[in-house]
């Protein structure tokens, strides 16, 4: 009986290097897992922000121009259009869907006419809204505002929230928006996110390593635009939830574990017997 006990026995410890193993190989070092690495040396060594985060307008935007003005009897011709409302003092136009941009850059504005947005700053087009409000001798002293409506980001991938994200204002970060979608999942690949963007005629894809600081913070998709796309990629094939490398260590790990628990009974009984 004792010479099978210590033949199990010499088992156990391959059987226990095999579990410890299966772990190891299994976890992710903690390095690769947290964000914005050496960022704490900005504190003493502040970094001077050079990304231009102003929006400019690009086709398929949707602009709400709203025209403001102390006297309101001026703003009565906009709001006898059908696309023009007229609330007190000021006028929205086209305050429901927004003028839409054409391919070419253009918006059709009622009452003045096609205008060149694309490629404009939201005030940039502002001041030549007033301008043609004032050259025309519509409004005398015109406030306008114009907002982007509609801008919107998607994050797909490794995230726990993916899907398209509708933004009110026009600044986000890359890691607002990753914030936005309930940040990486630990299958994330935290250090190579890819982010591809639309820049006029071109398809642009830059990567961030988010466990870097420097690399974030400089990044030139630090500061998301309309329509860019963020994907998170998952970690190698072991650490994708549903793969085959990983469910094959799932059931291996799980028969060690459930031989060495028979071992281990099987040897409480020898030494129970033998005494």
């Amino acid at each position: 009986m004792l010479n099978c006990y210590f033949r199990q026995m010499k088992y156990i410890p391959k059987i226990l290097l095999a579990v410890i193993l299966v772990g190891l190989v299994s976890c992710v070092p903690s390095k690769k897992m947290v964000y914005l690495q050496g960022a704490d040396g900005l504190e003493q060594s502040p970094q001077t922000i050079v990304q231009d985060y102003e929006l400019k307008i690009v086709p398929d935007d949707q602009l709400l121009i709203t025209v403001s003005s102390k006297d309101g009897e001026l703003l009565e011709i906009f709001s006898n259009s059908q696309v023009l409302g007229s609330t007190g003092a000021s006028t929205t136009i086209q305050e429901t869907v927004g003028l839409r941009v054409d391919k070419d850059g253009k918006i059709e504005v009622p009452i003045l006419g096609e205008m060149q947005a694309g490629g404009l700053s939201r005030r940039e087009l502002a001041d030549a809204v007033e301008n043609k409000l004032i050259e025309g001798e519509y409004v005398k002293d015109p406030v306008v505002n114009v907002q982007i409506k509609g801008f919107k980001v998607s994050v797909m991938g490794e995230v726990n929230s993916p899907g398209v994200q509708t933004i009110s204002g026009d600044r986000i970060t890359l890691l607002e928006a990753l914030t936005m979608a309930g940040d990486l999942t630990p299958s994330g690949k935290r250090d190579n996110i890819l982010v591809i963007r639309e820049d006029g005629d071109q398809r642009k894809t830059y990567t961030v390593d988010l466990t870097s600081g420097e690399k974030v913070l400089e990044s030139p998709c630090y500061y998301l635009k309309q329509n860019d796309v963020i994907y998170v990629q998952p970690n190698k094939s072991i650490g994708v939830k549903g793969s085959s490398t990983l469910s094959f260590i799932s059931a291996g790990s799980s028969i060690i574990s459930l031989v060495a628990s028979v071992l281990s009974i099987v040897s409480m009984i020898i030494v129970l017997k033998d005494k």
